[in-house]
């Protein structure tokens, strides 16, 4: 029986590859360069680990590939079908202005024009109960005129079928008889939530990230099976579980923060091990700083989220996305002010010290120029880095229209830089009602070592960690992943009139279909975990909080505690709550969980090495606000062993990150060949 799994996680700059036994505990990895077409840098990284795949029994992927196509806006030409007299929901959206402070705001284009909107006779109660049937001659025009349209797929949106879904798939199965090349999303697979706007801007994002999303895992599911692999494959979604490639090639908006929710997944699990149960997860990639909030060791979730400020209804983790990486542009606003992101070099043609035709000062550019990154030791000397191309473009770029010196721009770069994670991280916290200062930073990703001490600094708090194999941290976090299906149902009722019997219903159907898909992935009934949910507001308000439902409010029918819940997440979100006010349940939802078999995570022992001989050179680098070098030791990670502490300024060097010690700070490595970042007490 084979016991090797390998993740892989597809960024913007990287492809990280982690093959694990989990016999031996044996961890190798692998990164290739995601520019291309991404279903060759896969295999290709396969070839690089020399690895059979008759070998596998499971791959786990996590891909950026659903949130690019969005922000890009480089998805499908699709249409739109909805009820009679909601063509225009799109474009109506909310009808207000989401930044009142902005005169010249205008909403997003809408991804579907108008001239491939079309209207359906039919109509429903918010109950889900028949007004006007389907109009079946009618609906077979609309699909006919859509079929001339030159589109590969259709979304169908119609009023209230998140109560009744029949309208919905009768009108998929027309498209199917009639125009079968059409890959159709419907709103009652995709979304069961009413709010019209939200609804249809997710299910017409999932149309629109299908047909490619389709093309990329059916090309790797054709290459998998022609090298003879018959394990599981997997796809990680925006919640953190896994699902199956098939689910996310019908639903890819699932999917669409795939890629970060590896490394919160992996923070998770690591501060579990170190018994550490507040963390702030901080993922610095070559295109975004992903930062995430973990709480007494549960990541925090939300319910919506918003892509090119286009509304996602889908249980996603609470992560913030900004561009900030080592492929970030700097560059000047019309006023002349230095600015960094959200733009970036990306894999393609990337920084322009990596030679490969890049022109755009960028974030990696300035480290060089400070010392940070040897050229000569790049990827463990597989790149080598073109110094003098990185500061002609600063100087060009920034230096010489600003009239300042080299190193006060270069220096201007990374300290905007560092500003712009401080504010993600402060959003993820302060904003949620949390103190960073009670919470330990993970710091990972190719980045995440060259910016932990600034971000310790700035925020007070008590320690960073950078984990090992920092660079690959997301994909091994994939191999902590649980199999997960959400599912929601509406069910609006005030909380002093729920009917006990009706809402063990409702919970009860919507645990039986999440389990029958954990079932369908090959999951032991035994091992599935149900968690249960309301969506809960006062009387009068418009949105809501998630509040666990407990095995103790349904047995005794007395929903008291459940309120007292609510006002103590009300009280926690908003530091405010009122208990004397009406309480009403929105939506059920409920998580099931298959749990797998987890990564173990080894210690270390002692490699023989002294700190002295773990010293491997030294150079002058410049701590940004200083004009004036330092000589600083450079050490070798590889040669540092458990216990050992070093004092800054220094610099830990491994053939995939660095990690920067700033003066005032103790860098020691733990049991587990974790490095932990501290301030010096003074």
């Amino acid at each position: 029986m084979t016991h090797n799994r390998l993740a892989i996680d597809v960024g913007g700059t990287f492809v990280d590859f982690v093959r694990f036994n989990d016999q031996t505990g044996e961890i190798t990895i692998e990164k290739v360069a995601s520019s291309g077409k991404l279903e060759q840098r896969f295999f290709e990284g396969v070839e690089r680990l020399d690895l059979d795949l008759t070998e596998l029994a499971m791959i786990v992927h996590g891909s950026t590939l659903v949130i690019n196509t969005i922000v890009q806006e480089k998805g499908a030409r699709i249409g739109l079908i909805t009820t009679q007299g909601f063509r225009d929901v799109l474009e109506l959206g909310r009808g207000s202005r989401p930044e009142i402070y902005n005169l010249f705001y205008k909403l997003p284009t809408p991804l579907v024009p108008r001239y491939l909107r079309f209207e359906a006779v039919e109509r429903l109660n918010w109950r889900g109960e028949v007004l006007t049937p389907l109009d079946e001659a009618q609906a077979q025009e609309v699909v006919l005129r859509l079929k001339t349209q030159e589109i590969s797929g259709i979304a169908i949106c119609f009023l209230h079928a998140y109560a009744n879904p029949a309208h919905e798939q009768r009108m998929a199965q027309i498209v199917a008889d009639l125009f079968p090349e059409a890959q159709v999303s419907i709103s009652s697979d995709v979304v069961r939530e009413w709010r019209e706007y939200e609804r249809t801007s997710t299910t017409v994002l999932n149309a629109y990230t299908k047909p490619k999303m389709v093309a990329y895992l059916s090309a790797l599911e054709k290459g998998l099976a022609e090298r003879s692999y018959r394990g599981s494959f997997t796809v990680m979604q925006s919640s953190g579980g896994m699902t199956s490639s098939k689910l996310a090639q019908n639903v890819p908006i699932r999917t669409v923060q795939s890629g970060p929710a590896g490394g919160v997944i992996g923070a998770v699990a690591l501060g579990a091990k170190l018994n550490l149960a507040n963390l702030v997860s901080a993922d610095v990639g070559g295109t975004t700083f992903d930062v995430s909030l973990i709480v007494n060791g549960r990541s925090l979730e939300k319910t919506s989220t918003a892509l090119n400020r286009r509304p996602v209804l889908q249980p996603t983790l609470d992560i913030i996305s900004i561009g900030a990486g080592g492929g970030s542009i700097a560059w000047l606003d019309a006023e002349g002010g230095l600015r960094v992101g959200p733009h970036s070099a990306q894999a393609d043609p990337g920084p322009v010290c990596f030679g490969l035709g890049g022109q755009e000062p960028t974030v990696t550019d300035a480290q060089v120029l400070l010392g940070y990154l040897d050229p000569d030791y790049y990827l463990g000397k597989r790149m080598r880095l073109n110094r003098a191309a990185a500061e002609q473009a600063i100087q060009d770029k920034i230096a010489g229209p600003l009239g300042i010196p080299l190193t006060q721009a270069v220096s201007g770069i990374i300290h905007l830089t560092n500003m712009n994670m401080v504010l993600a991280i402060r959003q993820v916290t302060i904003e949620r009602g949390y103190d960073p200062r009670q919470a330990a930073l993970v710091c990972f990703g190719g980045g995440g070592g060259l910016f932990a001490g600034a971000l310790l600094q700035e925020l007070e708090m008590p320690q960073a960690i950078i984990p090992v194999n920092p660079a690959t941290f997301s994909a091994w976090g994939l191999l902590n992943a649980d199999y997960r299906d959400d599912v929601t149902s509406s069910f609006m009722y005030p909380l002093t009139e729920v009917p006990p019997a009706q809402l063990g219903r409702h919970l009860a159907s919507l645990e039986a279909e999440a389990r029958q898909r954990l079932i369908d992935n090959h999951i032991e009934p035994e091992a599935v975990v149900i968690e249960r949910y309301a969506d809960c507001r006062y009387l009068g308000q418009e949105h809501t909080l998630k509040v666990p439902v407990l095995e103790a409010d349904l047995a005794n029918g007395d929903f008291t505690a459940l309120r007292t819940r609510f006002d103590a997440y009300h009280d926690q979100a908003y530091a405010h709550a009122l208990p004397d006010h009406e309480v009403e349940i929105v939506h059920l939802r409920l998580t099931a969980q298959g749990i797998t078999h987890k990564p173990v995570m080894p210690t270390i022992a002692a490699n023989g090495y002294t700190l002295a001989q773990a010293e491997k050179s030294r150079r002058p680098i410049i701590f940004a606000g200083s004009n004036a070098p330092v000589n600083c030791p450079i050490y070798d990670r590889e040669r540092l062993s458990p216990g050992m502490k070093l004092s800054g300024p220094a610099i830990v060097e491994e053939w995939t990150s660095t990690t920067l010690v700033l003066t005032d700070q103790q860098l020691a490595l733990d049991e587990y060949g974790n490095l932990v970042l501290t301030i010096c007490s003074k």
